[in-house]
């Protein structure tokens, strides 16, 4: 039985052992790396600088909120925008592996960056095993290299530490409610974000596209579960798929995107069941989508698949 209290004990006297230096961590907001930041804060205090990245690739106000949330943590922490850097390193890129290594590589170097300013020795991350288990080894296939492992570039000049690295999302969620952490239940949310959302070439339009679906298949779902009638699925957003088809708006053909809301329910992330969405709910959720961005998008599809075969994600 996994003791969140005898965990953070622990880690406490290991990391006050292995860093002796000044160290950086990279805070993407959610629930493993926060408690991860939490942890690490409590063991060295200020000689720790939270990063945050806003890497142009984040849902509708997510740098606003995770700035909220961190102010209330007492943390050290620093939000660094290097959007034009991973939106140009990402433009027209298709193969989700060449997304995952691009961003995992433009990660360090920022966090690299903000060391040497810092005078840090040392790059914290919010690894969990999920992560290192999907990105494989030489006994595992890979079946998606996670940005903060198989992205991770071959030469670094920070030594990483991984204080949750044997640790699954459930015993994660129980660490954040011993630690009070706020984001405890916040749906995951892939350190690559609207990247891997994006099916095919990465392109502005397509991230301001998924970013506005995303926001609403959160909103609808999240009001239909405040209001009794579904149970919120443990991770739920929209992807934008590389298919037109046609449609009709008012006596107009039309030639538009599509997109696929994705719902799952799930303890771990290592499997997962498609969640049984009222249609009425669906509905509301396409009905937003092809009105409010009509002029993008003229098609909505829902995923049943459970994991596995597929993943959670799409890439």
């Amino acid at each position: 039985m996994f003791d969140p209290k005898e965990f953070v004990e622990e880690a406490m006297h290991d990391l006050k052992g292995r860093i002796r230096a000044k160290a950086i961590i990279a805070c993407s907001g959610g629930v493993d790396s926060t408690v991860a930041a939490v942890v690490v804060s409590r063991a060295i205090g200020e000689s720790l600088l939270t990063v945050y990245v806003d890497t142009g690739l984040m849902r509708k106000g997510e740098t606003e909120s995770v700035r909220a949330m961190l102010s209330k943590l007492n943390v050290n922490f620093k939000i660094v925008d290097a959007s034009q850097e991973f939106l140009t390193a990402l433009e027209g890129v298709e193969d989700p592996e060449a997304k995952r290594k691009i961003i995992g590589e433009k990660f360090i170097r920022v966090f690299e960056r903000e060391a040497r300013g810092f005078g840090a020795k040392y790059l914290v991350q919010g690894t969990i095993a999920p992560d290192w288990i999907e990105s494989g080894d030489n006994v595992r296939d890979t079946i998606k290299s996670h940005h903060n492992v198989g992205g991770l570039p071959a030469e670094m000049e920070l030594e990483l530490v991984e204080p949750l690295r044997d640790l699954y999302k459930d015993e994660i969620r129980k660490l954040a409610r011993y630690l009070r952490v706020e984001v405890s239940e916040r749906q995951p949310f892939p350190g690559p974000a609207l990247a891997i959302r994006i099916i095919g070439p990465v392109t502005r339009e397509g991230v301001e596209i998924v970013r506005d679906a995303c926001a609403i298949v959160e909103e609808e779902l999240e009001k239909a579960a405040s209001e009794g009638r579904m149970e919120l699925p443990w991770q739920y957003f929209a992807v934008l798929l590389p298919v037109r088809s046609v449609g009709v708006q008012g006596d107009n053909r039309a030639y538009g995107r599509t997109i696929a809301v994705r719902a799952v329910q799930s303890i771990d992330g290592m499997s997962a069941a498609y969640s049984k969405v009222p249609h009425d709910v669906l509905e509301a959720i396409s009905v937003r989508i092809t009105n409010e961005m009509k002029a993008k998008v003229n098609r909505v599809v829902y995923d049943i698949t459970n994991k596995p075969p597929a993943t959670i994600e799409w890439e």
